[in-house]
C-alpha cells in the first residue's frame, strides 16, 4: 500500500463496537481475537508508513461519537497529531480535495470546532466541544 500511495482507512470504531455489541466487555474481558489482529495490522500499517485516513462507519455506532476512530488511533500507536492530521488535511489529500478543504488557510473551506483541552495530549478533548463555526459562521456555543 506504501509503495502504491494506496491509503488504508481502518474503520477501528466500527469493529470495536460491533465486537461489544457482540457481549465483549471492553476493559474486562480479554481482546478477541478479531480485535486483536486489527490492532496487529493497524500497526503494520503505521510501521510501514502507510498513509492512514479516518473514517469510522458512523452509524454502527451512534452519530456524534466519530472521535471513537481518534481515540482508537492513538491507542493502537498512532501519534495524536497525526490521527487529527487523518482526520482533515490527509483525508483531504486522500479525497483529491487538498485544494479545497483540510486545513485552516485563506482561500479554503473550514469549519471549525474549538475544545476544551488539548486533543494532541488527550483525543478525548475532542468530546468536550465549546464551540462550532461553519462557513465562517458560529453554529453552535
Amino acid at each position: 500500500m506504501a509503495e502504491h500511495g494506496v491509503a488504508l482507512c481502518p474503520t477501528l470504531a466500527a469493529g470495536d463496537a460491533t465486537t461489544q455489541y457482540g457481549g465483549w466487555k471492553k476493559g474486562t474481558d480479554p481482546e478477541p481475537a478479531i480485535i486483536r489482529r486489527k490492532r496487529q495490522s493497524f500497526a503494520a500499517a503505521l510501521a510501514a508508513g502507510v498513509t492512514i485516513a479516518s473514517g469510522s462507519d458512523v452509524g454502527v455506532f451512534t452519530h456524534g461519537d466519530n472521535v471513537r476512530e481518534l481515540e482508537l488511533m492513538v491507542a493502537y500507536g498512532m501519534p495524536a497529531l497525526d490521527a487529527l492530521r487523518a482526520a482533515t488535511s490527509v483525508n483531504a489529500r486522500v479525497l483529491h480535495l487538498e485544494t479545497q478543504i483540510g486545513r485552516v488557510a485563506a482561500s479554503l473551506q473550514a469549519d471549525l470546532a474549538a475544545v476544551s483541552g488539548d486533543p494532541a495530549a488527550d483525543m478525548s478533548a475532542l468530546r468536550q466541544v465549546s464551540l462550532v463555526m461553519q462557513g465562517g459562521r458560529i453554529v453552535r456555543r
